[in-house]
């Protein structure tokens, strides 16, 4: 005997997939912390170490690699991606559909 298992296609975010408010802004900032913690581990910089450049202390490292993103704003964000020696370019394009709704945030590695 087998049962059916209920699959939902995903938007693309998580985070909306999930009905969480602000969803956009959460994946945005999740998708930061992950360049942040990609350049950390390529670094193979230890939590004492990050701390030290991202100018924080060793706890806020931690949470912030452990994806605990409450007092951690995108300004902020964008300032230890500068510390790590990366440029941050927002980059704002008007959309060629109709609908506003449609409108999105996304973050771009290159």
């Amino acid at each position: 005997m087998s049962k059916e298992i209920d699959i939902q296609v995903s938007s693309g975010n998580i985070f909306a997939d999930l009905g969480m408010p602000n969803s956009d802004e959460m994946l945005m900032k999740a998708e930061l912390v992950r360049q942040i913690t990609e350049i950390l581990s390529q670094r193979k910089l230890n939590q004492v170490q990050a701390a030290e450049v991202l100018g924080i202390d060793q706890p806020k490292v931690s949470a912030l690699m452990r994806g605990k993103l409450t007092g951690f704003s995108t300004e902020r964000l964008f300032r230890f991606l500068n510390a790590l020696g990366c440029d941050v370019q927002i980059v704002v394009k008007k959309q060629k559909l109709e609908s506003p709704a449609t409108a999105g945030i996304s973050v771009v590695s290159l």
